[in-house]
């Protein structure tokens, strides 16, 4: 089994799965996603993302009930650095207890332990939270990882197998294929359908898996263009700088922060604006760093334009030092984390708030109970800590720069990858009931989003793979008919079992492989003619006009009397109760079953009159 543990999120469920026989059966648990079909695996360990921590890290009891996790799983599989995703991967690992070997792709492997050890150090040595990893942890954990290429088929084990494909959303971020024997998964982690300014669009072969996993945060919105919404962005964001006021955008530190600073960048050098824009420092030099040594994982155009200007060492864009939020004058701030939850954006945002002539544009999804959700609610009197009321005068706009997939998107990979069924994870109850009825409408396939706890059997049909002899398809080819994808030919041979694999082979090779003699069934029809001469000039007269009519057909009359069309006996003998009438035994074989009802039919009709 693989999973990709997750911790509580209030974004949706994940799923843990196993296979037993030709059935997938799925467990959905806080803990991640997993499939096997003997033994568990695992995928995505991340912690939960809002202020409403009801529980720090994921209850794995899920999947182990007792043991360890390394007893229930084959491996776990990462699919991308965003701390939903793998925030939890030392705890499960280094604390709960897993031994085996994670998955995920190079850019992943690199970010993942910067951002474990930034989550650690404000959870601990910050807040002083309890039962919690250690910087030691997170480096024994990392030395488990095995990073994967893109298309890149690994094998696990002896029947489970992975491979990777390009997600876009942030850099590094994959899609999982989970392949047991003839049965699949097609995990999605999280994903973006449209191409952006620094990455390119998620892409995954027709491969028709048995189940679909995929994230809908966005299940019920579709985007206007991408060219609107950064055309307003851009003049919201310059109307507020020209009369004098300051912007803030709440970002995370990867991902989206790298769009909307190559998006600013290019237009600050083309409109030579001199307002000065700023990065909260920390995090983003190490970012920027990784999309420049992992720049292949970028879009094209950035890719061709690396060798002349690389676009993530920008110009306009500086380090920003706390000191700066108080200067005058207008500025542009881009700060962590996105959802103004704690962190320098809500430090900043307390700062700003009470002035009308600032701005704050929240560029990606808000969990219920951030202050983030609530300012986009419409909220203006903000209970902060301490019991102080906050009132907000900026003006706060919604600009949706998420790197998700939209409900368009979403029903686009499902078109794609063509799967048998579909499950909806990472997403909202209301809006995924709404997207599981497009799904079943449009695609005519069952789409589920069980709670958690909740368990979905789904029943597959595998197919058995058959091997064919070369002696069997060069007689098939000598008969001169080629096979066509629209006239499917039936192909005659014996199915055989060798080395636990099946083989469709000739009947005289498998009696050979075998060791066995052949049995011959003949069939037999009786054909009664009126003739009263004897047998044996009967005989004759049948083989006389048999000789005549078959010209194509080795025909011969043996010395016992009996007649021969190929492997087809004829042979005459006396009716018991009528002497004018003689009988004709007809036997064949099953091969010869065409041409032995030809003749009989032939011979039904009587025999030339004998000249007088």
């Amino acid at each position: 089994m693989w999973a990709e543990a997750a911790s509580w999120s209030p974004l949706g469920a994940r799923t843990s799965c196993w296979t037993a026989g030709c059935t997938w059966a799925l467990t959905m648990t806080t803990s991640g996603l997993g499939i096997s079909d003997s033994d568990p695996w695992s995928g995505d360990s991340g912690q939960g993302g809002s202020g409403r921590r009801q529980r720090r890290f994921p209850d794995f009891s899920y999947i182990t009930r007792n043991g360890r996790l390394t007893d229930f799983l084959d491996c776990v599989i990462i699919s991308h650095f965003h701390l939903d995703h793998c925030g939890a991967l030392p705890y499960f690992s280094e604390m709960v207890g897993y031994d085996g070997p994670i998955y995920m792709t190079h850019p992943t492997q690199a970010i993942c332990p910067i951002l474990l050890e930034d989550y650690r150090k404000i959870a601990v040595d910050k807040k002083g939270e309890a039962n919690f990893f250690t910087s030691q942890m997170i480096k024994d954990c990392m030395k488990k990882v095995v990073a994967v290429h893109l298309h890149q088929t690994v094998q696990v084990d002896d029947e489970l197998e992975i491979k990777a494909y390009y997600a876009g959303h942030v850099l590094g971020a994959a899609m999982f294929q989970i392949k047991v024997g003839s049965e699949s998964v097609v995990y999605t982690g999280d994903y973006n359908m449209t191409p952006d300014r620094h990455l390119g669009a998620a892409w995954i072969d027709k491969c028709r898996p048995n189940l679909l996993i995929t994230e809908s945060t966005y299940a019920t919105t579709i985007r206007d263009s991408k060219r609107c919404r950064e055309r307003d962005f851009l003049k919201k964001v310059h109307e507020t700088v020209e009369r004098g006021g300051k912007v803030l955008i709440p970002v995370f530190a990867l991902g989206r922060a790298q769009e909307l600073c190559i998006l600013l960048e290019t237009f600050w050098e083309r409109v030579n604006l001199k307002a000065p824009i700023y990065f909260s420092t920390g995090l983003t030099e190490k970012a920027n760093h990784y999309y420049k040594l992992f720049i292949t994982w970028t879009n094209q155009k950035i890719r061709k334009t690396f060798v002349q200007r690389n676009m993530f060492e920008f110009k306009h864009i500086k380090a920003f030092d706390r000191a700066f939020a108080d200067n005058p004058g207008p500025m542009v701030v881009f700060a962590t984390p996105g959802m103004l939850h704690a962190g320098q954006s809500l430090q900043i945002f307390r700062k700003w708030a009470g002035n009308e002539k600032n701005m704050v544009i929240m560029p990606g999804y808000c969990v219920q109970g951030t202050v983030g959700h609530k300012i986009l609610s419409g909220q203006r009197k903000l209970e902060m800590e301490g019991r102080q009321v906050l009132e907000v005068k900026m003006q706060v706009e919604y600009m949706s720069f998420s790197a998700h997939a939209d409900a368009k998107g979403i029903m686009q990979l499902v078109g794609q990858a063509e799967p048998e069924s579909v499950l909806l994870v990472h997403g909202e109850a209301k809006k995924m009931e709404f997207l599981k009825q497009k799904i079943e409408q449009e695609f005519r396939v069952n789409c589920y989003m069980p709670a958690n706890g909740e368990t979905v059997t789904l029943p597959t049909s595998p197919s058995i793979p058959v091997g064919i002899s070369l002696g069997l398809l060069k007689r098939e080819m000598a008969q001169g008919l080629l096979p066509s994808a629209k006239k499917p030919r039936l192909l005659h041979g014996t199915l055989i079992m060798k080395d636990s694999s099946f083989q469709l082979v000739s009947s005289e090779q498998a009696l050979k492989e075998l060791g066995l003699a052949e049995h011959q069934l003949r069939f037999t029809c009786r054909v009664h003619l009126h003739d009263s001469r004897k047998e044996q000039e009967t005989a004759a007269r049948v083989y006389s006009h048999l000789k005549s009519v078959l010209k194509d057909h080795c025909v011969q009359h043996l010395p016992d009397g009996s007649v021969t069309v190929e492997s087809i006996l004829i042979q005459a003998a006396a009716h018991s109760e009528d002497p004018g009438t003689k009988v004709l035994l007809v036997s064949w074989t099953y091969q010869d079953e065409e041409l032995g009802s030809y003749l009989t039919s032939l011979l039904k009709k009587g025999l030339p009159q004998a000249p007088s």
